[in-house]
């Protein structure tokens, strides 16, 4: 019987428990192996100079899943020269883990510019997609807004329900710019990281902002 395993990418930054519970989730829900949380070093979409150093990234995301055995925190992107695309990801763990199906696990809004990345068409073929979404959540693939999504992930694509978590990454940076608490936003032992190494508190360092 052949395993399957999930991907979770992000830059991270940092990671919070709408990450782990999508991760968990999709984990429990699609009976995967594991789920690895991949760890973006050089995002397409986003400026680098925004994003906070990949070796404090790397140390919050390992502290997040010590706890679980079925988490695993990978740096396959971090050596890869160049940006990080997503097909160049899969295609090298599907060279590499060929007796395992790959789940790509993102958020909904990802399917209003997933035509943008790279070789979207092939990407769609390649693995299978479980997209997150709030309960009660509807999506109308007909509505005009989707028109652009290779109709090839259609047919790839599950769909995840979560319980809701409103906070992204950027609004807990924001909050620790501004003196406010984070508990309860992130696990208890990457507080106390960001706490003990002062990240996110200086607005404008060019490693804090979106």
């Amino acid at each position: 019987m052949r395993q399957a395993i999930g991907i979770l990418g992000g830059t991270f930054d940092p990671v919070h428990y709408g990450h782990l519970m999508a991760a968990e989730f999709a984990r429990s829900e699609f009976h995967l192996s594991k789920v690895l949380l991949m760890l973006s070093a050089r995002p397409p979409h986003k400026r680098e100079a925004s994003i906070l150093d990949q070796d404090h990234r790397h140390q919050m995301l390992k502290l997040a899943v010590a706890g679980n055995p079925f988490l695993e925190v990978s740096t396959l992107e971090l050596s890869r020269p160049g940006h990080s695309f997503t097909i160049d990801t899969i295609r090298y763990l599907l060279e590499h883990r060929p007796q395992q199906d790959i789940y790509f696990i993102m958020g909904s809004d990802n399917l209003f510019t997933i035509h943008t990345w790279k070789d979207a068409d092939a990407l769609c073929s390649l693995c299978k997609f479980i997209l997150v979404t709030r309960p009660g959540y509807k999506l109308e693939k007909n509505h005009p807004q989707y028109e652009k999504v290779p109709k090839t992930l259609w047919e790839n694509l599950f769909y995840l329900e979560i319980p809701g978590f409103e906070y992204s990454s950027t609004d807990i940076r924001s909050r620790v710019r501004q003196g406010k608490t984070i508990k309860y936003l992130v696990p208890p032992e990457v507080e106390q990281y960001i706490r003990e190494h002062d990240l996110y508190r200086i607005q404008g360092d060019g490693k804090n902002e979106q």
